[in-house]
């Protein structure tokens, strides 16, 4: 699998169905939050949407003329996980076609059309579909286009996905897939991810690494969030790794309407020449933007506003996912 900051051949989203009934947010809001970042990413490479029948008109109204709709039939539009994991074999694209079962079966949406994106987008684009048998989504994996994948033990190891499979077992499918050989393990994700809808600890939240090997690492400096107890363990696991774990602090805002907030400025989209941060209203997104931009030396930051598709459960990160350019 190549590292997200290699070439883009294009960006692949999901316009939204609907809105969460408990999300707090209303449909246009979430159809607007998608199509923020479609038009941001669209300035720096090629961005193909999936679109119900339904949506066809809101997204043409909402979308940039340059953002390219296909009509598909799903529910959730969290397409990192519900699209395919693309790889190079030999010099061709090839996309692994992970298992998929709503997050465990957590989201009361119905997931099983959702299953069916990642083929319908591999024949699309008319490359080879590789079925992996193991459950799992893309912001569960996160690697540095090498030896390296950073796992969760609360995502692949969840007994609602791989109840009869072994560390062992999914290290050796996940290296198959990705060609990578060495696994390394978060303890689990951010509080409110093991909420109704969420992921229950994906590493797209939590870490990531960048072109110069470090890790990122969600920083929450708050001693009253549930997730301060969390970084050390996270970096301890990092460093453990032999990795070099670099702090991103977390907003200050602390809770929204759901409870305690999972902000993260992790889940960024690296794109062609660009890195679309997700950002709050908050005082610490300035913070974030100087952060990231130490990261990523040799790309221009844009903000995006993502409270609505945070409340929607997910992120930035989420709601893409890159084609490597071959």
């Amino acid at each position: 699998m190549p590292p997200e900051w290699a070439p883009h051949a294009a960006t692949w989203m999901a316009f939204p169905a609907a809105a969460y009934p408990t999300a707090g947010v209303s449909d246009a809001d979430v159809w607007q939050a998608w199509a923020d970042v479609a038009n941001l990413i669209v300035d720096h490479e090629p961005v193909h949407m999936l679109c119900n029948r339904d949506q066809l008109a809101h997204a043409q109204r909402l979308l940039s003329s340059q953002v390219v709709l296909h009509e598909a039939e799903y529910n959730d539009a969290w397409l990192r996980d519900t699209g395919p994991t693309f790889v190079t074999h030999s010099g061709k694209l090839e996309a692994v076609d992970w298992r998929f079962n709503g997050w465990g079966d957590n989201t009361s949406f119905d997931w099983q059309p959702d299953a069916r994106l990642a083929r319908r987008i591999a024949d699309i684009i008319n490359v080879e579909v590789i079925n992996s048998p193991l459950t799992n989504e893309g912001g569960g994996i996160h690697t540095d286009g090498g030896q390296r994948v950073l796992l969760t033990t609360t995502v692949q190891l969840d007994a609602d996905r791989n109840r009869d499979w072994s560390r062992e077992q999914v290290e050796d499918e996940v290296h198959r897939q990705l060609g990578t050989e060495q696994a390394i393990w978060l303890p689990h994700g951010l509080w409110r991810d093991y909420a109704d809808h969420g992921t229950r600890g994906h590493v797209d939240m939590v870490a990531c690494f960048n072109a110069a090997g470090t890790v990122l690492v969600h920083q929450q400096q708050s001693r009253d969030h549930p997730d301060c107890q969390r970084h050390p363990e996270h970096c301890r696991a990092l460093e453990d790794a032999g990795l070099t774990a670099m702090a991103i602090p977390a907003p200050t805002t602390l809770r929204d309407a759901g409870g305690w907030v999972d902000y993260s400025y992790i889940n960024h989209y690296v794109a062609n020449g660009a890195v679309i941060q997700p950002a709050f209203s908050d005082p610490g997104d300035g913070l974030a933007r100087e952060l990231l931009s130490e990261a990523w030396p040799d790309r221009e930051i844009r903000m995006v506003d993502a409270r609505v598709i945070f409340a929607m459960g997910g992120g930035v990160h989420c709601i893409t996912q890159q084609q490597p350019r071959i």
